[in-house]
Formats: C-alpha cells, sequence, structure tokens
C-alpha cells in the first residue's frame, strides 16, 4: 500500500483526553503498557499497515507539548495538531480538517486503544478504498461479556447497513440488549465527513460534539456506512484508569510471550517474564523465571538468560550467556560471551566473543577482547581492553579526576593482577603483567611488568609488643 502522498489515506489519531480517572499529570496517551506508550502502540499499527509518518497527525490537548516531544522533533514526524478547548471527538476531528481535507480518506483510530492490530487499520483503508458506496466503515466488536459502549444500530431491510452509534448512557432498554458495539475506529470519505461535521450539535450528556453522530449524519444523507467486525473483540479495550492500564500491561506482555514461544523460544514460567513490545529473540533461547527484557533488547539464538536479570536495549549474539540476576543496559554481548552472575553492563560496554565477565564486575563504556576475562569484583570504565586479557579481581581503571573522564588502554595477552589500580590516561601494552595491588600512574611497554606498591616490611614481634602495651 503506498500512502505516502495527499490524496491518498491519512490517519488522524484522537489524543486529546487527561484521562482524569489515571489521577496524573501525564497525557493519558503517554501512559506506558506492554514496554511502549499507548499512543506509541497505535502509532506502530498505523505505521504496520503502510502508512507514513508525513500522513499521520495526532490531535492533542491536556499536556501536547509532552506529546509532542514523545513523537520526536524529526521532519517527518506526525504532525501534532491542538484542540483548545476540548469539545468532544467531533470537536477533534473538525479542528484537524485543514491537514485532513487534503486526503481522499481518513481513519481516525482513538489514541488509548493499545491493542489495535495493524491487520485491522490496514482493513479500514482497503474497505472504504474497494467499497465504492460506502462514506465510512466504522470497527465493530462483540465481546463476550457486556461494555458500556455505544451500540450499532442496524438497517432492518437492509442488515449491512449502518443508520447509527447510539452512545451507551443515552440507549433505550431494548437497545441496550444490542451486542455489537462500536469499537472505535473509522474510515471516512472526507468528501463526506466534512459536511457531515459541519451539521454536528451538542445535544448530549456532555455538551460535545460526537464523532459518532456523523454515523446518523450520514446515513440520513443516503450515503452508505458499512460495519468491519473485529476478529478480536479485546483490540478496542481502552484505558481509563490504572487498574486498567495494569490490565492491558499484561495482555500485552502475555501476547509478546505467546509470539516469542512460536519462534521457538523457551520461557519458563511465562507470566513472571516481562517483555516489551520491540525484544526479539532467536530460535532454542531460554528465558528462566523473573527475567524481564525491555525496550529493543535483541537477542541471538542458543542464548541462555537467567533468573531475576534485567536487559534494557541490549543485543546479544548466538550462544551467550547470562547468568542469575545481572543488569545490561545498551550493551553489545558478541557470541559465545558469558556475563553474570550478578554483573553489570552499563552503557558503552562492549564484550567480545567467548569472553567473560564475572560476578560483582561493573563495565561502562568500554570493550572487553575476545576471550578476555574480568571474573571478580572488578570496575572497567572507559577502557580498550585487547583480547586474551586477564583482569584480576578487585582491579579498577580510575577513570574520573572529578571534573573529566579519561581513558585506558590495556592491551592483548596482559595480565593485570588483583586489585590493581589503573589511574588514567594510560597504556598498558601488549602482553605486559601488573603487578597484583599494584598502583599504576605512567604507561607500561610491552611484555614489561610493572610493580607500583611499597614493600613489604616484616617487623618481628611488634603485634606481641602491641598486645601487652
Amino acid at each position: 500500500m503506498n500512502n505516502t502522498q495527499a490524496g491518498g489515506t491519512a490517519v488522524l489519531i484522537l489524543a486529546a483526553g487527561r484521562g482524569t480517572r489515571l489521577r496524573s499529570r501525564l497525557p493519558k496517551v503517554l501512559h506506558r503498557a506492554g514496554g511502549d506508550t499507548l499512543l506509541g502502540h497505535v502509532l506502530g499499527a498505523a505505521r504496520g499497515a503502510g502508512i507514513a509518518d508525513a500522513n499521520i497527525a495526532v490531535v492533542a490537548g491536556f499536556g501536547a507539548d509532552q506529546v509532542s516531544v514523545a513523537l520526536g522533533a524529526h521532519a517527518a514526524a506526525p504532525q501534532v495538531i491542538v484542540q483548545e478547548p476540548q469539545l468532544g471527538t467531533g470537536h477533534a476531528v473538525q479542528v484537524a480538517a485543514g491537514w485532513w481535507r487534503a486526503y481522499e480518506r481518513l481513519i481516525v483510530l482513538n489514541g488509548d486503544m493499545p491493542l489495535l492490530s495493524a491487520t485491522t487499520v490496514a482493513a479500514l483503508a482497503g474497505e472504504v478504498k474497494d467499497m465504492a458506496g460506502a462514506a465510512a466503515v466504522l470497527a465493530t466488536a462483540s465481546p463476550a461479556e457486556p461494555r458500556p459502549y455505544g451500540r450499532i444500530i442496524r438497517d432492518a431491510a437492509h442488515p449491512e447497513r449502518v443508520l447509527a452509534i447510539v452512545e451507551d448512557r443515552q440507549t433505550t432498554p431494548e437497545q441496550a440488549q444490542i451486542r455489537e458495539l462500536n469499537a472505535g475506529f473509522y474510515s471516512f470519505r472526507t468528501s463526506a465527513l466534512g459536511p457531515a461535521l459541519a451539521l454536528l450539535g451538542r445535544d448530549n450528556p456532555h455538551g460535545e460534539y460526537y464523532l459518532t453522530d456523523v454515523v446518523a449524519l450520514l446515513a440520513g444523507a443516503g450515503e452508505g456506512v458499512a460495519a468491519l467486525p473485529l476478529t478480536d473483540p479485546d483490540e478496542c479495550l481502552g484505558v481509563n484508569d490504572r487498574a486498567e492500564l495494569a490490565q492491558l500491561d499484561r495482555r500485552l506482555r502475555r501476547r509478546k510471550a505467546a509470539q516469542l514461544m512460536a519462534a521457538g523460544v523457551s520461557l519458563e514460567n511465562p507470566e513472571t517474564i516481562d517483555m516489551d513490545a520491540g525484544v526479539t529473540a532467536g530460535m532454542d533461547t531460554v528465558i528462566e523465571p523473573g527475567v524481564r527484557l525491555l525496550g529493543a533488547t535483541r537477542i541471538g539464538e542458543t542464548c541462555r538468560i537467567g533468573a531475576g536479570s534485567i536487559l534494557t536495549d541490549c543485543e546479544l549474539g548466538d550462544g551467550v550467556v547470562v547468568r542469575p540476576y545481572s543488569v545490561l543496559e545498551s550493551a553489545r554481548v558478541e557470541a559465545g560471551a558469558q556475563i553474570g552472575p550478578f554483573s553489570r553492563l552499563r552503557p558503552g560496554a562492549v564484550i567480545g566473543a567467548a569472553a567473560h565477565v564475572g560476578n560483582f564486575v561493573e563495565v561502562k563504556n568500554t570493550r572487553l577482547g575476545a576471550r578476555s576475562k574480568a571474573n571478580h569484583l572488578a570496575y572497567l570504565g572507559d577502557a580498550t581492553v585487547g583480547e586474551d586479557t586477564n583482569i584480576g579481581a578487585g582491579a579498577i581503571t580510575c577513570n574520573y579526576d572529578g571534573h573529566h573522564k579519561h581513558a585506558t588502554q590495556i592491551g592483548s595477552g596482559s595480565f593485570v593482577g588483583s586489585n590493581a589500580t589503573l589511574v588514567a590516561p594510560v597504556a598498558i601494552g601488549d602482553g605486559a603483567f601488573i603487578a597484583a595491588a599494584s598502583v599504576v600512574t605512567e604507561d607500561v611497554p610491552a611484555d614489561a611488568l610493572a610493580v607500583g606498591r611499597g614493600r613489604q616490611q616484616n617487623k618481628p614481634g611488634w603485634a606481641a609488643r602491641r598486645r601487652r602495651r
């Protein structure tokens, strides 16, 4: 589908609501579930249907500046249209009319429904395009349990035609029994939408302009209105309070878990594992209980992620082992490396192939070369470590002088003894040895031994004399 030119299909996302029951200073659509904002999920569905960002606009109201920041400042980012004051969904579409009139078709989505699928958005675009007689197509849902949504009123003589949407609070007892509900996703022929919006009134309990009233106006004018029943009625579940937000978060995470298991990933006790929408993992990878995989974390094949570990925006090659209770953030771990237990990789850490980072080792903005090891209680910051090098227990790079960060270079095949202190900037040559407990402040040539500590003195009888005193 090519919708990158005006005259095609546009998407308008309604995101002006405050979400009063959420009791938050944050706009409703910027609350997070399943690893993304509610708005981010809806945008993902539109993009997945082939709609370019240049053909997407977001109507914002409360917290419009925050919405703009969340969408980004790049030239192709979706446009933000401010609705002020907020006088209902119909008014929101009216406010954006100067933008969408350039298009033949307009899809309107609610920004707080994160379960919306790209398949549904694509179907809405295709239905209006394929049904020449339809001025509008609206998604409908028929859930097993009743919901306080608008009811779909169909023409008894021609059931394929929709005559109106009646809001839940305005239904008659007979209409309240209707099981087909308004899902909140619409597709309009813009040439018909504009005149209908101009006729909207505010004679309703909220005194607002309802977009749903457009359906009756179109049908009354002889325009065709069709329905698109959703296969999954949960796609139209929205968020009104924190409890519903938590429920949707669980649904999104369960859906992600199901996707990974279907792709050949083993999840041990999957209900305890949290995975964001952007996470990927390769075949035959095993994820143990209590793991959190966040952001855009990408895990290769045949990996194992130990219990209680947290990975955020990380990239792991094939065959990587992350032992329990390790924390990795914005790090890259190459094939066959082993991390943990209780390791911390901070942003900029790159762990080479088959390298080892062990318990209580912290690595920040450092590359640890292939097959190198830092197995115990070390800190490596702003450093480059070559291949086949051993970093002893308790060794640290002193990378900060109180004002600036400085780099440490450690060559290949070298050996840094336990409790060595490397005061940056300093370079250790290939094959060099650093004696245990040394404080190194000068460069060490290749294949040299550096000893930087006071000479040991033993004073016989000193301890006994002290005790007698």
